[in-house]
């Protein structure tokens, strides 16, 4: 970490916030349940006290600063060695036939209504102006086994070329012949496929609806098992260029899943490499990738960011996910540690040990590798029960305030009030 911090913040002079104190406030800030400057700027003081250092001022501006002077490239570097390193240290249990599964997917997030944010990323085209917020869009991918985010690219909603599928193609670097990449039906496409196999990765989508596959002309697998033959579509998709296009081969054989209601695609032709039940299974794991999304934006308050500027915002994000992977990978070794699944721990309550930890940590109340023992401790007590076969309904029990909706621009709004109360 010193080394990367070192390498992306050349110059660095000794402040009262150098980078690597920047950078831990900074994750300490996006951990903890008060996510303000000032409890991060408090955080500082506390800390320089115990360790008998002149006090700083309670001024959140120099800590600002310090964050704006932190290098994006350093956060997303470290936070994927932090998910590299959890990854080289899975057991062999967790993984699927040796392979590391990658589950993926993407979502938004919201942040403040600023012009510098609306130019970045633009609010919905179907909202007024003054009305709405502006939108990120992020896709990303997370290890099965650990639960870290190994990758991950962030964009605007609006625009050409800001979909979900291209924004994967720009990860498709990051994945090595080793991995087996599942996803719903939205990266179900011909050319994914395609740029995956020549990648030597292979994947487990469920297939799109609007296709429609010919099982007259498939080889009969067994039951429910078919391998079809798809042509190369005729119109070249608008985020690949003409020569790309022109490289993809005229036809792709997939493998046809049949389960219910729906079909799951994969490139794993070899029954004997994966059997129909194989694959069902894969598939019914990425549903952990929407629990993880969900820990990351309603845990880890990741849905609404608080920057104000479009590059800040990409190091909120990069810190929010550092941090999340600094939780993720303390889980493993926990889990490693006590015999368990990664998977089979709360998140929740992980995050809790781990913010009640810093603050010891920080203060240096005792030997750092007892206060580490008894945080992984703390972190293998929490078991998530098991709850097979659990449903629940996709609505409120709690009545929403009966406020009305804004319908004009705030400033507009604010004016109508003040001019109401001088008519009064």
């Amino acid at each position: 970490m010193v080394r990367i911090i070192e390498a992306e913040s050349p110059g660095a002079r000794d402040r009262i916030y150098p980078p690597l104190v920047t950078l831990e406030l900074f994750v300490e800030q996006v951990i903890g349940a008060d996510q303000a400057c000032q409890d991060a700027v408090g955080r500082a003081l506390s800390q320089r006290t115990a360790l008998g250092q002149p006090a700083c001022s309670l001024n959140t501006g120099p800590y600002c600063k310090a964050r704006r002077r932190l290098g994006v490239g350093a956060l997303r570097r470290i936070a994927r060695e932090v998910a590299q390193r959890s990854e080289r240290e899975v057991a062999r249990p967790w993984c699927f036939r040796g392979r590391s599964v990658k589950l993926l997917d993407g979502t938004t997030v919201s942040m403040p209504d600023t012009a510098a944010h609306q130019k970045a990323f633009p609010q919905n085209s179907e909202q007024k102006p003054g009305l709405g917020f502006p939108i990120a869009r992020m896709v990303g991918l997370i290890s099965l086994a650990t639960g870290c985010v190994t990758q991950w690219r962030e964009c605007a909603c609006e625009g050409t070329g800001n979909g979900e599928l291209p924004q994967f193609v720009g990860l498709l670097d990051s994945l090595v012949g080793t991995d087996l990449v599942v996803a719903d039906r939205a990266y179900c496409s011909y050319f994914l496929l395609a740029l995956l196999r020549q990648r030597g990765v292979d994947a487990v989508f469920r297939e799109h609806q609007s296709r429609k596959t010919d099982l007259n002309q498939a080889q009969r697998l067994g039951r429910g098992d078919d391998l079809v033959t798809w042509p190369r579509p005729l119109v070249c998709p608008d985020w690949m260029d003409a020569a790309s296009y022109q490289a993809m081969p005229a036809q792709l054989s997939v493998r046809l899943i049949q389960d219910g209601d729906y079909s799951i695609v994969t490139t794993i032709t070899d029954p004997r490499r994966a059997s129909r039940d194989d694959i069902l299974w894969l598939y019914r794991q990425r549903w952990h990738i929407e629990l993880d999304l969900r820990s990351i934006k309603s845990v880890m308050q990741m849905d609404i960011l608080r920057c104000k500027t479009p590059e800040m915002v990409s190091k909120e994000i990069a810190a929010h996910l550092l941090g999340y992977n600094q939780i993720r990978s303390a889980m493993a070794r926990a889990a490693r540690a006590n015999d368990l699944l990664p998977r089979a721990l709360s998140f929740a309550s992980a995050r809790c040990a781990f913010a009640r930890h810093q603050e010891r940590l920080r203060h240096r109340t005792g030997k750092v590798i007892h206060e580490i023992k008894d945080l992984l401790r703390a972190i293998a007590y929490s078991l998530l029960p098991h709850r097979p076969n659990r449903v629940g309904p996709r609505a409120l029990k709690r009545r929403p305030r009966s406020f009305p909706l804004l319908m004009v621009p705030r400033p507009q709004a604010r004016a109508h009030l003040l001019a109401a109360r001088k008519r009064a």
